[in-house]
């Protein structure tokens, strides 16, 4: 069997305490996009400000649960952090160690098209077993140039990291952590600078997120006007054009 586990990766669910509780509307004022529909959905936990925070993916689970596929690094932060906006509400937010993330860039049975982008290829839900796969994975991602993670999207403006593009926000929803600054922006299209994977000899270390000198890229929070979109992705480059 091929190695497909993504080790680095964590489930978190969302669950109902009482029946006719809504975990959809929980989560649907607090994420940036629209989780009130199919799912999975790429969406982000901003600051006040509208600031990245936790990037994920919000999966559909059984008996009106959601299931969060985030970092897992950070999982139980964001456990307690979607906590603190529980209140009083009967809702659980617990880790799910039974479960774990698998991806693949070839279909495979259960596996879900990634909401982000096609080509990122197949994720699914399962038994948190087999080979691990993230050095496959992250490889993959960043020649498609897509960042994800604290490590490179922490304290970004949601906007500045290629949510749009990469479909995670909606400006059709109600109001979420951050909206504000998040509408501003889409409304005045003021994106002045993007998050964008570059070559390592070519990044510059006052605007480096992070690096990765294994596969000889890193990525870079860079000003739009700097940026040749001929060296882009399609994906990005379509994006900042239109």
């Amino acid at each position: 069997m091929n190695a497909t586990l993504l080790s680095a990766r964590a489930v978190i669910q969302i669950a109902p305490r009482e029946a006719g509780e809504d975990v959809r509307d929980f989560l649907q004022g607090l994420v940036t996009n629209d989780v009130s529909g199919e799912l999975p959905v790429y969406a982000a936990l901003l600051s006040a400000q509208g600031k990245a925070m936790f990037d994920f993916l919000v999966w559909e689970g059984v008996d009106g649960q959601l299931l969060i596929d985030c970092e897992a690094a950070v999982a139980d932060d964001l456990v307690k952090r979607l906590s603190l906006y529980r209140l009083r509400r009967p809702i659980d937010i617990t880790r799910r160690d039974d479960l774990g993330v698998h991806w693949s860039v070839d279909p495979m049975d259960g596996a879900t098209v990634d909401p982000r982008l096609p080509q990122l290829g197949f994720r699914w839900l399962g038994a948190p077993e087999g080979d691990p796969a993230d050095a496959a994975w992250r490889a993959h991602r960043l020649s498609l140039g897509i960042p994800e993670g604290t490590a490179e999207l922490a304290d970004i403006l949601w906007l500045e990291t290629n949510a749009v593009e990469l479909n995670g926000v909606s400006f059709e929803k109600g109001c979420y952590v951050g909206q504000e600054n998040t509408a501003r922006m889409n409304w005045r299209q003021k994106v002045n600078r993007r998050l964008v994977v570059v070559p390592l000899a070519a990044s510059d270390e006052k605007r480096q997120k992070t690096a990765y000198p294994e596969f000889g890229l890193a990525v870079d929070h860079l000003r739009v006007s700097d940026l040749d979109t001929a060296t882009l992705p399609e994906w990005q480059s379509t994006g900042i054009a239109t």
